[in-house]
């Protein structure tokens, strides 16, 4: 408590520089350990979204092999298939031999965040074989498409 210019004793309520500091402290210290935490669960949610695109136009692909008795070309895949969400992977369909075979993959795309996935390119081909291209040393395919 201190007094006024007319003697009432007034009462001070506050933090002190000490306290707020503190407070600061903790808070930096939560947020250096929560955000690379964070921004890794983000990777992969997208990268989720990449292998679901992935195998849903390798099972696209099969379906209509099965109807036509070979696979269809690159550019006969539906656009729509093509499309993953939040836009951070591209993909691409490719064969060796014409309507034999293909492979699909989803690429971390130019210019976003998904370029740090550690896990780098997503793919599959047409036996199911999933695999990763240009993943950081000690990443599998099994820890990519797993995870």
């Amino acid at each position: 408590m201190s007094c006024n210019a007319k003697g009432n004793n007034i009462s001070m309520r506050g933090f002190t520089l000490i306290e707020v500091m503190m407070t600061v402290a903790i808070v930096a210290i939560l947020t250096a350990v929560a955000l690379p935490s964070y921004n890794e669960y983000v990777l992969r949610s997208h990268r989720s979204n990449a292998r679901a695109a992935v195998l849903g136009i390798a099972h696209w692909m099969e379906r209509a092999a099965t109807a036509n008795g070979s696979y269809p070309l690159p550019g006969e895949v539906p656009v729509g298939l093509t499309a993953v969400e939040g836009a951070r992977y591209t993909v691409v369909v490719a064969q060796v031999v014409a309507r034999q075979d293909f492979t699909v993959t989803a690429t971390p795309a130019v210019g976003t965040p998904q370029v740090n996935d550690k896990c780098g390119s997503l793919v599959v081909d047409q036996t199911g074989l999933k695999t990763v291209a240009g993943a950081a040393p000690g990443f599998t395919a099994i820890e990519c498409w797993a995870r």
